[in-house]
């Protein structure tokens, strides 16, 4: 069973990722939807799949981890077990085919002679305001609070796969929508169980009384600000004023399923 620190961390934090859902359900339908406004939200997540890191690293999510595998070679099995080499590039296998899914969605919406997505065009793409703000709290965030912060920074990262979990309902509507929902499965199922062990393993880490109140504390502050990130990337389908309201707690919070987490 989960501990009563990891439970209130949680029941901190689900209105927030309830809120980041919203955005996506509410986009989804919204009257404001165009094929432009999906060419800019796939062209942010694709960019994100490929240079943002939970905690700010710059060479992203492909060229960082395979900088380290090589640089790791020498230590196989020395230094390092070859099991958490094999995990490592199993990893950088997921993440990139994450980055292929949404890029194929993104090339069949996108304008006319308009070359196809690459990870190199991505790197020139500019970055959102609320993106680069989340990446820089990020970075600040380890640096100053160490150990917590950082597991804030991992806790947060995903938003509780709502972006997928939201997706994978468009599945069936054709066109461009099957495609996102084809990405947001594929994500989804490699994400939710890593998401999960990482939750539950939390309970395991050695945390005082006051490194939970603060991990709690940098876990709300970041979900807070991912919802900013995600109406911003979808062409505000939420008002200020809606926004404003669910921060404030008007939502009914996600509901973790802690069987299902620890069954994953």
């Amino acid at each position: 069973m989960p501990s009563q620190q990891l439970k209130s961390l949680v029941d901190s934090v689900a209105p927030l990722f309830a809120g980041e859902a919203e955005v996506f359900r509410t986009y989804w339908t919204w009257s404001g939807r165009t094929n432009e406004t999906d060419r800019l939200w796939l062209l942010r997540q694709a960019r994100k799949e490929v240079w943002d890191t939970p905690l700010g690293d710059q060479r992203g999510l492909y060229l960082g981890p395979a900088e380290d595998l090589i640089a790791d070679f020498p230590k196989i099995d020395i230094e390092i077990p070859r099991e958490e080499i094999l995990e490592r590039m199993e990893g950088l296998y997921e993440e990139f085919s994450h980055y292929c899914a949404y890029a194929d969605a993104y090339d069949v919406v996108r304008g006319e002679g308009e070359p196809r997505l690459s990870p190199t065009r991505l790197k020139e793409v500019p970055d959102w305001a609320e993106n680069l703000a989340i990446r820089d709290r990020r970075a600040e965030i380890k640096k100053q609070y160490g150990t917590a912060g950082e597991r804030a920074c991992y806790f947060t990262e995903g938003g509780y796969c709502t972006l997928f979990s939201e997706g994978m309902k468009l599945a069936g509507n054709g066109g461009v929508d099957d495609l996102i929902a084809k990405a947001a499965a594929l994500v989804y199922e490699d994400e939710f169980g890593h998401m999960c062990k990482g939750i539950i393993g939390l309970d395991a880490e050695d945390m005082s009384g006051a490194d939970w109140d603060l991990m709690t504390e940098l876990s709300v502050e970041l979900a807070g600000m991912r919802i900013d990130m995600r109406n911003v990337q979808f062409s505000f389908p939420l008002s200020a004023e809606r926004v404003a309201a669910i921060k404030a707690g008007d939502i009914e919070p996600v509901v973790f399923d802690f069987e299902k987490v620890e069954a994953a």
